[in-house]
């Protein structure tokens, strides 16, 4: 992003906290956002749990942005709340955008004890509503901030409803991408597929919110009737050698190959003859919008905003979620009608690049932290 756009808020830091440092789609747009901040001026520093995997770390130290480690073993610790506070004034933050729940509440109270605004973003799972605790905690940190972002408009009525607060309170930034579609794939070759073997591909960590185990059982529906049909899954996790037995048990392991984590997913996504989203929740995820950019064919669970992002099914095939049959007829119906295949495709890419660039989401954000660093200044000079 260009230094006029982000002349508003030129020159502040800006200050990420996040509770993971994995390649999650959290992470992905932490990076971007972090990254886009500080090629446009603004100076940025992350604050990721120490001991982690380092995949965010590395991403933001290429993009120039600092990076601090804290251990987050007792996150609602007075010690760790101290330390990100005397963290934060190291730096000169002006201004915190914390993460999801953990940094959420750590964070409205370290920024609070340091005296500068805090906005909160909750990137899409509710599992902080299991427990009245947690509702608690974050509605908390809720009050101790200036302002709420959800990543999609259902999520924010959740959040809403979770938390007990007013909907015109929370803001609503849908997640951005920075995407260049790979002209070729070398994946194909790498597996050993020909390309008479039609290929769906997902993209996603291996957690069971991410509806891994229907799409194999959609393979296994589709194995009869398409005998060279492969499947291809980007993503690591817990569940790796639960689905290994599954494909096994379905009969479709030599069908299966999964690729573990890739930095290359553009050349995964070139080579997909459809892309599959099989989630049980989501807010926006980061891998649908890279798909929509590479003009795939999707079928992809009707949660969150990924109808809105498909434009309710205009830009790809929608399903209920957890429902094994209605997945596989979707694919089958891409996989039988090419034309419409790539007409869905072409729709949803002219969609991602209306809508869902990187620059769209960053300036959302930039209008957030102009608003509270100018309201921040305000209340400094009555004092």
């Amino acid at each position: 992003m260009s230094p006029d756009a982000l002349l508003p808020i030129h020159g502040a830091r800006i200050a990420h906290l996040i509770e993971s440092d994995g390649p999650g789609g959290a992470e992905r747009v932490v990076a971007q956002l972090a990254g886009e901040l500080q090629r446009g001026g603004c100076p940025a520093v992350a604050i990721l749990p120490a001991g982690g995997e380092g995949w965010l770390a590395g991403e933001l130290r290429a993009a120039g942005v600092a990076v601090e480690h804290l251990p987050l073993e007792h996150p609602a610790s007075p010690w760790l709340v101290r330390e990100l506070a005397v963290t934060l004034r190291r730096h000169c933050v002006s201004l915190v955008h914390s993460h999801d729940f953990t940094m959420a509440f750590c964070g409205a109270w370290a920024a609070r004890r340091a005296r500068m605004p805090h906005v909160i973003t909750m990137h899409g799972g509710r599992y902080y509503a299991a427990r009245i605790r947690r509702r608690l905690a974050l509605r908390a940190a809720v009050a101790l901030s200036r302002s709420l972002v959800a990543v999609s408009e259902p999520l924010a009525t959740h959040l809403s409803r979770d938390l007990w607060i007013r909907r015109a309170r929370i803001v609503t930034i849908p997640n951005g991408a920075r995407f260049a579609p790979a002209a070729r794939s070398t994946l194909r070759a790498e597996l050993g597929l020909t390309d008479d073997s039609p290929l769906i591909v997902a993209v996603g960590n291996l957690y069971p919110v991410k509806g891994h185990t229907y799409l194999l059982e959609a393979l296994g529906r589709l194995a009869p009737t398409h005998p060279r049909l492969q499947l291809a899954i980007a993503g690591r996790g817990d569940l790796a050698q639960v689905l290994q037995s599954q494909a096994r048990d379905l009969n479709v392991e030599g069908r299966v190959h999964f690729l573990g984590l890739r930095q290359d997913i553009a050349n995964i996504l070139a080579a997909a003859d459809v892309f599959a989203l099989p989630s049980l929740s989501e807010g926006l995820p980061v891998a649908l919008l890279e798909a929509m950019f590479a003009s795939r064919p999707i079928v992809a669970s009707a949660v969150g905003d990924v109808p809105a992002a498909l434009a309710s099914g205009a830009a790809g095939r929608l399903v209920p979620p957890g429902d094994a049959a209605a997945l596989a007829g979707a694919i089958r119906g891409l996989l039988t009608n090419p034309f419409e295949a790539r007409a869905l495709g072409q729709t949803a890419q002219a969609r991602a690049t209306a809508e869902y660039g990187i620059g769209r989401m960053v300036q959302r954000y930039v209008e957030v932290y102009q608003r509270l660093l100018a309201n921040g200044a305000r209340r400094g000079a009555s004092l």
